[in-house]
């Protein structure tokens, strides 16, 4: 369906009709106006595109505004529906406000109370598509979306989504684990480019003497070993979005070509004296300071300014730790569904120690230590003692120098020291405030009390000269 929502009148009286088309196409601009005589003749017009309103008369021979109602519903359930009525019929578009109907007009129509109605309409319309929209973009999702309600993330899906309404040349700036080409993802999605492909290029895993070739392709002939035609990326994503991973990475020879491709919008296969023109939107990603590569002359400032027609920052985790636990249990689903495993659980104070760890490798690192939990948990819950044996350094993960101990002298020995480390944290953070302490463990005073007696942690030990809690 197109991206431009229409207005749909429908009503066996043409004269009418194109009357109320006149006076809507002039009033709402940025909307399609249509009509149809019948209800089949409006439903295909339905089927093929979105619908914002329709505005129908009760009384048709064959199928009347009954029908209307109940099939609009079906196909389009967000499209605003407007009953148009005799002033006999009062009682019967009352009835029609029952059945689904937003609201109704009464003939002779009244220009004025037609447009406030319509507006309300496309008012309401537009306000479900944008909830249904944000709804999406904030679920958790699957592997290949952005996850995250963090005020920070909600920031960047609204970027995105006001990005993607537009076709200009976008530069995705962050650092490596981020998340970017998820973003670069949801831009393509959301773009009227959606329906052809979106192609990856990953810059650095591509030697800089076959780049050239997989971007613009090359003739037959034009090099040793190219026996036939092939054709460049940038022609695979004709029509489309071609994003361009980590763009910093590439020599300054392919930077003026894209340049001239970017001007262009034509390319030149490497052996060929002839350009082809391509309609691609281009997304460019890197982790890198690109204005600190101009300055030290390795990237070409009217290039960074061609790419950089709109921008974005995914965010690091570190600046939405709140996102850790949606992001925790979508890879945890992800990975049991990839190995096959039932949906295994995540101990509380695991997912604790997960929220607040620090993550210097962003999401990606995150959803590499989800999996090697799954892969070594011996059960369907992942406890604490199961992370802390995972997350030792190299050459320490076994306690005792290397030595196999009993499972729960090695669980024990593991859990006392995170929780030495929580409760260290907790009062350092709280200046031995215990009532504060307990608030934000989400721990009873007394238990919090319980657990520094045995450990031998005194709160006083924390608290500022002068301080009394």
């Amino acid at each position: 369906m197109s991206g431009i929502s229409s207005i749909l009148i429908v009503d066996d009286e043409i004269d009418f009709a194109k009357g109320l088309v006149r006076m809507l196409q002039s009033q709402f601009p940025d909307n399609r106006v249509r009509f149809a005589i019948s209800v089949p003749e409006a439903m295909e017009i339905m089927n093929r595109e979105s619908v914002a309103a329709v505005l129908t008369d009760l009384r048709m021979p064959e199928q009347d505004g009954w029908d209307m109602i109940r099939q609009a519903q079906t196909v389009q359930p967000e499209a605003g529906l407007v009953v148009i009525t005799a002033y006999g019929s009062i009682e019967r578009a009352v009835q029609a406000l029952k059945a689904g109907a937003y609201d109704f007009l009464t003939k002779p129509v009244d220009e004025e109370h037609l447009y406030r109605v319509v507006e309300k309409v496309l008012e309401r319309y537009h306000l479900v598509m944008e909830n249904r929209r944000l709804r999406r973009l904030t679920s958790q999702g699957g592997p290949n979306e952005l996850i995250g309600e963090s005020l920070a993330m909600q920031t960047l899906k609204r970027s995105l989504e006001k990005i993607a309404a537009t076709d200009y040349t976008v530069l995705l700036r962050g650092e490596s684990g981020t998340g970017k080409e998820l973003a670069a993802k949801m831009i393509h999605d959301l773009s009227e480019r959606r329906q052809n492909e979106l192609v990856t290029v990953n810059c650095p895993a591509i030697p800089g003497e076959l780049l050239e070739s997989e971007l613009f392709g090359h003739v037959r002939g034009a090099f040793t070993g190219a026996e036939r035609n092939h054709q460049g990326l940038f022609m695979k994503a004709d029509k489309g979005t071609l994003l361009l991973d980590e763009i910093g990475d590439i020599s300054l020879d392919i930077q003026t070509k894209l340049l001239r491709v970017l001007q262009e919008q034509e390319i030149r296969p490497v052996g060929s004296n002839q350009s082809i023109k391509v309609d691609v939107r281009v997304v460019a990603t890197t982790n890198q300071d690109l204005e600190a590569e101009i300055a030290q002359g390795s990237f070409r400032k009217d290039l960074f300014y061609r790419l950089n027609v709109l921008n974005a920052t995914v965010p690091p985790l570190r600046e939405r730790k709140e996102d850790i636990p949606l992001l925790v249990n979508a890879f945890l689903q992800q990975v049991c569904q990839e190995m096959g495993l039932p949906e295994m659980r995540i101990d509380p104070s695991t997912m604790s120690y997960l929220s607040a760890r620090e993550w210097s490798g962003n999401v990606r690192e995150l959803l590499n230590f989800v999996r090697r939990l799954v892969v070594f948990c011996p059960g369907e819950e992942i406890e604490l003692s199961l992370v802390h044996f995972l997350d030792q350094p190299q050459g320490q993960s076994r306690p005792n120098n290397g030595a196999i101990v009993p499972y729960k002298e090695a669980k024990s020995k593991v859990v006392d020291e995170f929780t030495r480390t929580y409760i260290n944290e907790l009062l350092r953070q709280t200046r031995g405030n215990i009532s504060e302490a307990a608030r934000l463990s989400g721990l009873e005073r007394v238990s919090l009390q319980k657990i520094m007696r045995r450990l031998n942690i005194q709160a006083q030990d924390w608290k500022q000269p002068g301080q009394n809690h």
